[in-house]
Parts: structure tokens; C-alpha cells; sequence
């Protein structure tokens, strides 16, 4: 009996011993399955947090961008909101120069308007000129037009006798007919100018060149004035003596040419101010 205890006692020690290696043998295959679970989990982890500070970085890059943003967004409503103020001076700016503009193109037009009303008088007075005299030497009398004023130049020879300041009857005659043009034109007014050559004058009762450019101009508007009634506040007298000659007085010629008297139709600046005021209103 004893022997059979101890055989029994003998086969449960080995079949303990048995069973606990092959448990261990499972153990072991489960740490080790545990110990690749972990490094497994150990690698995503660290790929986890190395991912997570990538994002922060680039969390924290978007964020500077959004401030940047938002401070230039505001910027731009700042620099709108001072642009719409100078857009609406602006277009007040604008407005008020084409104002400006247009009531200058309605001056210019006017003035357009009275220079060429009064160029059509000046051509008006040329023409009627021109017919009265045209039958007249050209050497004798000249007409033009010199920045808008009218010149009629009439020759020494044809109105007076050398060295004296008497109308000719001829001259007369010549004088007549210019008066029935001034007659017929009442607004405008005219100056007459003596000119003469640069030889010294040696007459009695005449002192120098001027003296003798005066004179003849005031013989010319009294025939005008006594002869064929124009009035005399229309005309003014007056003496160049040889100051503004035509051409050198170096010989007999071209002092011939300078020994003249000269009608000028004077601008009246004052009507033609009137007819600029009458446009603008």
C-alpha cells in the first residue's frame, strides 16, 4: 500500500510538472504577443505625437497667417473708408471743375462770338472803304487791316504841298468820300496821325517835324469836321513827326513814301466788353 502511495505520489508530482511548462510555454507566447502589442503601440505613439507637433506647427503658422489677415482686412476697411471720402471730394472736385469748365466755354464762345462780330464790322468798313476809293492810285491811298484795326495811309503829295500843312482841293475830294463812310458807321471813332520824313523843317511858322506832323493832322480832321460835318469827339489828332517811319529815309524816295497821313479806325474796347457781357447773360 505504501509502494502504491508513493507511485501516486510519484505520477502527480510529474503530472503537476507537466502541466505548469506548458502553461508557462503559453505565458511566454503571450508576453511575447504583448511585447510586440506594445511596440507596436510604442511606434504609433511616437508617429502620433511626431503627426501632433507637425499640426501644432502648422496650427500655429495658420494662426500668424489669420492675424496677418485680419489685420490687413482691416487695414483694407480703414483705406476703403478713406477712399469713399476722397471718391465723394473727389467727384465734388470733378464736379465743380466741369463747372468751372463750362462756364469758361460759354466765355470763350462769347468772346468768339464778339471777335468775329466785330471782325465782320472791321471787313463791313474795308469793303466800304475799298469802294469809295478804288479808283485811286494805290500809290496814293493804301487800306489794311493790322490786328484787327484798319489803316487808310494817304500820300503827302495828294493832300499837301511840300512843307505845308493846307489841304489840297484834290485832297478834299478824297477826304469827302471817306467822310461818307465814317458818316455812315456813327459807333466807330478814328485817329489821324501827321508823318513826315527826317529833314529838318525851315518854314516860318512851323517849329520842327512835330510841329508840322500836328498840323497837317489837325488841317485833315477840321476839312472832316467843318467840310463834311463829322464829329469832331469822334476824331483825335495826332503827330508821329519821323519816328515811325515805312522805310530808311536815305534818299528821295523812300522819304516820299514816309511823308504821309494815316486814318486809324480805333478799336472801341468798350462796346466790344459790352457785347461779351451781353453774351454772358
Amino acid at each position: 500500500m505504501k509502494k502504491y502511495i508513493a507511485t501516486a505520489t510519484i505520477f502527480a508530482v510529474l503530472l503537476s510538472s507537466c502541466v505548469s511548462q506548458q502553461k508557462y510555454t503559453e505565458l511566454e507566447a503571450l508576453q511575447q504577443d504583448t511585447k510586440n502589442l506594445l511596440d507596436s503601440a510604442t511606434v504609433k505613439l511616437n508617429t502620433c505625437n511626431e503627426e501632433k507637433e507637425a499640426a501644432e506647427a502648422r496650427l500655429a503658422t495658420l494662426q500668424e497667417r489669420v492675424n496677418f489677415l485680419q489685420a490687413n482686412n482691416q487695414d483694407l476697411i480703414n483705406n476703403i473708408g478713406n477712399l469713399t471720402t476722397l471718391s465723394q471730394k473727389g467727384a465734388e472736385n470733378l464736379e465743380k471743375s466741369l463747372e468751372s469748365m463750362k462756364e469758361k466755354d460759354i466765355r470763350i464762345q462769347t468772346m468768339q462770338e464778339a471777335v468775329t462780330k466785330k471782325d465782320s464790322v472791321t471787313l463791313a468798313l474795308v469793303t466800304s472803304l475799298k469802294g469809295v476809293l478804288g479808283n485811286m492810285s494805290d500809290e496814293d491811298i493804301e487800306i489794311n487791316v493790322e490786328k484787327g484795326v484798319v489803316y487808310v495811309s494817304i500820300s503827302d503829295k495828294l493832300l499837301f504841298r511840300s512843307g505845308s500843312y493846307t489841304v489840297t482841293n484834290k485832297a478834299k475830294e478824297v477826304l469827302g468820300k471817306v467822310a461818307k463812310v465814317v458818316n455812315d458807321k456813327p459807333d466807330i471813332e478814328f485817329m489821324v496821325e501827321g508823318h513826315t520824313d527826317n529833314v529838318p523843317i525851315k518854314i516860318d511858322g512851323i517849329d520842327d517835324n512835330w510841329d508840322l506832323s500836328v498840323k497837317r493832322a489837325t488841317s485833315v480832321i477840321r476839312i472832316l469836321q467843318n467840310d463834311y460835318d463829322v464829329s469832331p469827339a469822334r476824331m483825335t489828332a495826332a503827330g508821329r513827326s519821323y519816328y515811325m517811319p515805312l522805310v530808311d529815309n536815305d534818299n528821295a524816295a523812300n522819304r516820299a513814301k514816309n511823308r504821309r497821313t494815316r486814318i486809324v479806325v480805333l478799336p472801341k474796347l468798350d462796346q466790344f466788353y459790352d457785347l461779351i457781357q451781353q453774351g454772358m447773360q
